[in-house]
């Protein structure tokens, strides 16, 4: 990577944590574009040379973020992913990114206020930087590795998500209506009975 490259990854990057930043310190809609640019160091116009607006950058943000907790997840059970099934496998991925959020809840309401399927989606389309986890690969790895007979997985695997991001927001946070170790065996339960009844 040239000079040029690095410059630009650094702006770019720097622009990401400022944003993120504010976003979970004062809140995205308290936040505007000159107090990221001001706080980055950067021209405005640098800004619009990575991000469309606010949006756009939040949602860079959230899939980067994302990203990260999913390639964290992975590195830590590469030992053992080949050995799983789809069903442990999807759960040991979701047990270890919640206890990530639980150590970090900043990002857990980031996310978890912003999370969407659209957005969700987008991720999979968005190019990915070299740090990233490519999640387009990622999702279409667990869609192949599937079981065959099951219906509409796409279907699944939004129901998990969704169901997963609702249910531990309120148990982390708040432990509310339990504390998330407790939720976890139920929530875990529920995961497996949604795949069973997509299958056949």
């Amino acid at each position: 990577m040239g000079k040029v490259d690095l410059n630009k990854q650094k702006k770019e990057s720097s622009l990401l944590m400022t944003a993120f930043e504010f976003f979970t310190t004062k809140g995205f809609s308290k936040t505007s574009i000159s107090d990221i640019v001001n706080k980055a160091g950067v021209a405005k116009g640098t800004f619009y040379l990575y991000f469309k607006d606010k949006y756009d950058i939040r949602n860079k943000l959230i899939a980067h973020k994302s990203s990260q907790l999913f390639r964290s997840a992975l590195e830590q059970l590469s030992p053992e992913i080949d050995t799983l099934s789809f069903e442990d496998k999807l759960i040991k991925i979701v047990d270890n990114i919640i206890d990530q959020l639980d150590n970090d809840k900043s990002l857990l309401t980031f996310i978890s206020k912003n999370l969407s399927w659209g957005i969700f989606k987008s991720a999979l389309t968005s190019p990915a930087s070299e740090e990233d986890v490519n999640f387009h690969d990622v999702y279409n790895s667990m869609l192949k590795e599937a079981p065959s007979d099951l219906r509409d997985p796409e279907i699944m695997l939004y129901m998990i998500i969704e169901l997963v991001s609702s249910s531990c927001y309120s148990a982390i946070l708040y432990s509310d209506p339990c504390t998330i170790e407790t939720l976890k065996p139920y929530l875990y339960q529920t995961i497996r009975t949604m795949i069973q009844q997509h299958r056949g």
